[in-house]
């Protein structure tokens, strides 16, 4: 047997491929959008993906179980358990609890593991030719390492009200009623590492075991003292803030995200073309570089969205392609470059990009206006608003500061004020560039605090 893990720096995010080497069968779990990596990771083993299936319906993420299905063929598996309103609304079979996925000698069985969300399913996985009794189990957003699968995005980003507690209880009794009555010796593979919001206190090592969450999570205390009340207040505080863009993930991953096919490589684009498609509103652009580059100089109206492991979670703070027809114009070093990030891009639907430059030479400048730290309290600002998370914020803050992260400041306008000058601030300087570059778009005035709040700190 073979399981691979194909893990997403970007959204912490980690898929699975089972494969049976003996009949050259595979199966990929929660499968990203961009599928190349899967494919030559079954070529390269002599195996044929015939199946993909997904734990949950994902909210920070878009699937890529219909786009994998389409290239390949395979079947599809999602979940049936949950209820009537959490039933997907694309064809595949359905999976209850229990429910086997036969791959040669392996089995992939269903667990119905509610908590994180409603149809949550982990899955079991047992080898065949060495043991029929399961050895390995795909949590998903269930377990983590260290952590549990936070139950409240479905208030946070996908319009519940008070389901949270629901969940909750629901995650007690997964855990009391599935996972800890699996032997102590079944290795846990979870669907996220440190960094994702999907929980608050996610462990950064790619695997586990039953018997040693069991023994040493942070939630093994209550369970062992049948603490339902105390589980759910010490799993409900102290949540990170949600990011506004997994309601759209949530609705879309539902309905069946839109297949891409085969996309042709990015071009390089006129610089000339790029010029007269910004002066008409034709097109956004996307300044890659750090945030320290870009306070030397940018393009007018233009996003900052840097190059590297944060592509995906930064695009999907200041696009929304729901709102945003216009496509992408990125800055990049080359077309291998581009290509890398509209890989990540596409893995949060942000689909629509027209091709990349090289240089902001010959395009409409401007410089992003900033503010010292000690020029702050003399400064006339209609608001200085902090856009790290609420964590962050009651831990220490700019005094009179307003928190909204910038993960969410694009969809609670109304929650600033419509005239006067904006003052931004993270902890560094990076998150405040990304979200201070999409409220200018939006058409606010906006100064970011040099240095952001380290800088704050270190003046005082």
């Amino acid at each position: 047997m073979l399981i691979e893990r194909i893990y997403d720096e970007d959204l912490a995010q980690a898929s699975y491929l089972i494969g049976c080497q003996a009949k050259g069968e595979a199966i990929v779990v929660d499968a990203r959008r961009d599928i190349a990596g899967y494919l030559d990771l079954a070529a390269a083993n002599g195996m044929k993906i015939v199946a993909v299936t997904e734990t949950h319906i994902h909210a920070d993420f878009l699937s890529g179980t219909r786009e994998l299905a389409a290239a390949t063929g395979a079947t599809v598996y999602v979940s049936g358990e949950g209820g009537p309103d959490w039933q997907y609304d694309f064809d595949g079979e359905r999976l209850h609890d229990l429910d086997t996925v036969k791959l040669g000698n392996i089995t992939v069985q269903a667990l119905h593991t509610p908590g994180h969300t409603p149809e949550h399913l982990s899955f079991l996985i047992a080898d065949g030719a060495f043991s029929d009794s399961p050895g390995y189990l795909l949590s998903g957003d269930f377990i983590f390492s260290g952590d549990l699968g936070r139950p409240d995005l479905l208030d946070e980003a996908a319009g519940g009200v008070d389901t949270r507690f629901a969940g909750a209880k629901q995650l007690f009794a997964s855990l009391r009623d599935k996972f800890l009555t699996l032997p102590d010796y079944v290795q846990v593979h979870p669907g996220h590492g440190a960094g994702s919001a999907c929980g608050k206190a996610l462990g950064a090592i790619p695997s586990s075991t039953v018997g040693y969450e069991r023994r040493y999570a942070w939630w093994g205390p209550y369970l062992e003292n049948n603490d339902e009340q105390g589980f759910i207040n010490e799993l409900l505080d102290g949540q990170p803030d949600a990011h506004a863009y997994f309601g759209r993930m949530k609705r879309e991953n539902r309905q069946g995200p839109a297949v891409m096919g085969e996309r042709a490589p990015l071009q390089e684009l006129s610089p000339d073309d790029v010029v007269r498609d910004l002066a008409a509103d034709r097109a956004i652009f996307v300044d890659t570089r750090s945030n320290a580059r870009v306070h030397e100089g940018t393009v007018a109206g233009s996003l900052n969205i840097p190059a590297g492991k944060s592509v995906a979670s930064f695009g999907a703070w200041v696009v929304d392609p729901e709102k945003d027809q216009n496509p992408l114009v990125l800055l990049a070093e080359g077309q291998e470059q581009a290509q890398e990030m509209w890989d990540h891009l596409v893995r949060v639907g942000i689909d629509n990009v027209a091709g990349y430059v090289t240089s902001i030479d010959g395009l409409p400048p401007f410089t992003p206006p900033l503010i010292q730290p000690s020029e702050l309290p003399d400064f006339d600002a209609a608001m200085v608003l902090d856009v790290r998370n609420r964590t962050e914020h009651s831990a220490g803050h700019i005094p009179g500061s307003y928190q909204l992260s910038g993960g969410r400041v694009l969809w609670h306008l109304d929650e600033l004020p419509e005239s006067g000058t904006i003052v931004t601030y993270c902890q560094s300087g990076v998150r405040n560039s990304v979200a201070a570059s999409g409220l200018r778009r939006a058409g606010y005035d906006v100064v970011e605090l040099d240095g952001s709040y380290a800088a704050w700190v270190a003046q005082k």
